[in-house]
């Protein structure tokens, strides 16, 4: 595993994140989406250190029943947060309604599954300019789940500032425990709440393993999962390159 400082790195970012803010306005607000797992909560409490809670506004999306709702109610009391509950279950289904009505395409559970996080950006978006302040939403991705593609193009893996980006999993991991974060919150078994399965089951691979992957020690990782995580590192570049364009000459 790379060698890392979690003290260094923490304050390294939090003092990022304060200057990215404030070279817009001392009064610049972040919206962000709370899960309740791990990515949204080490976000937001790195968001507090750096701008204060009365800065940021933490929005709860729910489709449907949630079953994570109470520890995003649990981080958003524990940071002292200004949050909402915006239930996006409406719109959800009147859009695949909509869909189902349409002759040239077939609804998949793919596309249900990445329906409701590309909504819950809209929605954060939405969130964003309502404010009557310059306000940006903010990215919970991490390294680990952006190298294998494991967020959904426009959906969670939009944003207008990533905090988290440079970090695998266990980084993450490191920091939420550093930054005090309850224990329920920053080792919960990862799942992106909507498939049913956790990340791992999806992946078929630990973010372990992913993790010594990334660090660049291959030893001890099945030769069937080192060709899973670069097949899908390749599948999935699109997802971190911007758009191709052609350039006249």
């Amino acid at each position: 595993m790379r060698e890392f400082n979690v003290e260094k790195q923490t304050k390294q970012l939090i003092e990022y994140t304060r200057e990215w803010f404030n070279k817009f306005g001392t009064d610049t607000r972040a919206v962000i989406g709370i899960s309740g797992g791990k990515d949204s909560s080490v976000t937001a409490a790195v968001l507090k250190d750096a701008i204060g809670a009365e800065r940021i506004r933490a929005i709860i999306m729910p489709n449907g029943e949630m079953s994570d709702l109470d520890d995003a109610k649990l981080l958003v009391e524990h940071l002292g947060l200004t949050s909402e509950i915006i239930p996006i279950t409406d719109y959800y289904n009147a859009a695949i309604a909509t869909f189902e009505k349409a002759n040239t395409f077939e609804v998949t559970s793919d596309l249900r599954i990445n329906l409701a996080p590309r909504l819950r950006m809209s929605t954060l978006y939405a969130v964003a300019q309502g404010q009557g302040v310059t306000s940006f939403v903010v990215n919970t991705c991490n390294a680990s789940e952006d190298y294998v593609g494991y967020s959904t193009k426009y959906g969670d893996a939009a944003g207008d500032v990533s905090l988290l980006q440079d970090f695998t999993v266990t980084e993450v991991l490191q920091i939420g425990e550093y930054l005090g974060l309850p224990e329920k919150l920053v080792h919960k078994t990862p799942s992106d709440g909507l498939s049913g399965m956790s990340d791992e089951d999806k992946l078929g691979f630990t973010y372990a393993q992913l993790d010594e992957y990334i660090s660049g020690n291959k030893e001890g990782i099945p030769a069937d999962i080192i060709a899973s995580i670069e097949r899908k590192h390749v599948a999935n570049l699109h997802k971190l390159q911007l758009m191709p364009a052609y350039k006249r000459s």
